[in-house]
């Protein structure tokens, strides 16, 4: 195994926290050694239990905000479908059909800048459903945050808040700028001191480098972070970053290695645009990641979760539930 590789590896299994000049070096490695090396710290951290999660595109379209990369901005034009409440029926079907699958957190996902109180009621109803028809662990991701909008939240049985950094606080103001990064860890933070568990991350693929990755890892480790999404963009006809070309599988797996190095102890999860990468995907699991959203996404089309049950079990992933 390459010098660098090993005694970075050997340094996170003792218990030191690799620094950024560490990380720099490690990317001037081997990069096979680099992604075994990451596997083997999820190994050592995480065992073998994979994290399976999934969303209810709870509110579509009309959102006031400009991230170049989405195609629910009312700025863009991407002829997407605009609703604004996900119809229960529809939410318990998807609650169901998860949670058949062995999949042990689900969650209501909103466009918008916040929740108005007529949306708050709403999501706090639609909870309440789905826990009396689920046994799944509940999650919302619903823009920023106040503490009554988070305590009603918390009241309604939602125990994790998902709220995307989706860049480093340097590139952040080339993702958006109808919001700062300060303001999505405002909301953080908030969620926290209300009692939730945070899962935040990002893109890769908006013209950001591997340093701006690395800087965005590191500001999670900062916020700790126990749940890391790793999205992959998807360009979307309509969206300014509509001709972004794709990122090499590699580039991918790099990411997730040096995500995994920086934050040994999270759950990396593979999101949105990994459908992207057909099969290749599955080599992200051997590269540190250990968890994945299942099923469809927000405006894209993912994996079949009984397709993604099969590939990961041949890996030695198991999928036991985690205690409420």
């Amino acid at each position: 195994m390459d010098n660098t590789v090993q005694q970075a590896r050997d340094a996170i299994f003792a218990g030191s926290r690799i620094d950024r000049p560490t990380t720099l070096r490690l990317l001037d490695s081997n990069r096979e050694d680099l992604w075994r090396a990451a596997d083997d710290i999820r190994r050592h951290f995480c065992g073998a239990r994979f994290d399976l999660c999934s969303i209810i595109n709870a509110r579509s379209g009309n959102c006031t905000e400009n991230c170049r990369f989405c195609a629910q901005s009312a700025r863009h034009r991407t002829g997407i479908e605009s609703y604004e409440t996900v119809g229960e029926d529809e939410a318990l079907m998807q609650t169901r059909d998860n949670d058949s699958h062995g999949v042990h957190r689900i969650s209501l996902v909103t466009s918008g800048r916040s929740l108005s109180p007529e949306a708050l009621t709403e999501l706090t109803r639609l909870f309440g459903s789905m826990a009396a028809a689920s046994s799944m662990l509940l999650c919302v991701s619903a823009g920023f945050l106040t503490e009554e909008i988070a305590a009603d939240l918390y009241a309604a049985g939602v125990r994790r808040y998902h709220c995307n950094l989706e860049a480093s606080r340097n590139y952040f103001p080339q993702v958006c700028t109808t919001h700062t990064w300060a303001e999505k860890v405002e909301t953080l933070r908030l969620a926290r001191k209300m009692g939730m568990s945070l899962c935040s991350g990002g893109i890769i693929g908006m013209g950001e480098s591997m340093e701006d990755r690395i800087d965005m890892a590191f500001e999670l480790r900062e916020l700790e972070v126990k749940s890391i999404p790793v999205n992959i963009l998807t360009p979307i006809a309509g969206t300014p970053l509509a001709e972004r070309s794709p990122l090499a599988v590699d580039e991918v797996l790099t990411t997730v290695a040096l995500f995994r190095c920086i934050n040994p102890d999270a759950v990396i999860r593979m999101a949105g645009g990994r459908q992207q990468m057909g099969t290749e995907q599955y080599r992200c699991f051997t590269a540190g990641a250990n968890g994945a959203i299942v099923g469809n996404y927000l405006t894209t089309t993912g994996s079949s979760i009984a397709n993604d049950l099969a590939r990961l079990s041949a890996l030695g992933f198991t999928f036991e539930r985690p205690e409420p």
